[in-house]
């Protein structure tokens, strides 16, 4: 079996899902299993619905409801919200825990830390139950320094030029 392995693709530029993506379709061409997590998505994140036509080779899961932005929506819309991204986290400590996958993509989860809906802790004790797994891979904006070092590959996506924004 290959080493396991933890990859970020982190930073402010575009393509950070894109990149981990990537990684998805190389593993389920290799006929590895794949999972992919999307949070602060919102319900609709039709730029990655194709991604549903490539299952049962790589299974994508949101669970959020809410069509807006977590910061977008009001006080109780976010209680409610806060519940079902953590429901979507608890999801990959059992995909983890059972060994339901090859990769593991849990998309912008670095952005629920920023958000205080998780901790530091709690990524690192979802590393730590890495079972057997190939790859487990996450995005976000922002990587915290405490998390660097449970990290194998770090990707810094960074933002030189954007004509449309």
């Amino acid at each position: 079996m290959e080493r396991r392995i933890v990859q970020v693709f982190y930073g402010p530029g575009k393509g950070k899902t894109s990149a981990a993506v990537g990684q998805c379709i190389r593993a389920a061409s290799l006929g590895q299993s794949v999972i992919i997590i999307q949070f602060l998505k919102g319900k609709d994140a039709e730029e990655f619905n194709f991604l549903e036509r490539l299952e049962p080779d790589i299974k994508l899961f949101r669970f959020e409801k809410e069509k807006q932005h977590y910061r977008d929506l009001l006080a109780s819309q976010q209680k409610e919200e806060r519940q079902n991204i953590l429901n979507g986290f608890n999801f990959a400590r059992k995909v983890l825990d059972t060994g339901e996958c090859d990769v593991l993509v849990l998309d912008e989860v670095l952005g629920l830390l920023e958000l205080e809906i998780i901790s530091i802790e709690d990524i690192i004790h979802l590393i730590q139950l890495r079972g057997d797994y190939c790859r487990l891979v996450l995005t976000g904006l922002e990587l915290p320094p405490e998390l660097a070092g449970y990290a194998d590959i770090i990707s810094k996506i960074d933002l030189e030029k954007d004509l449309l924004g």
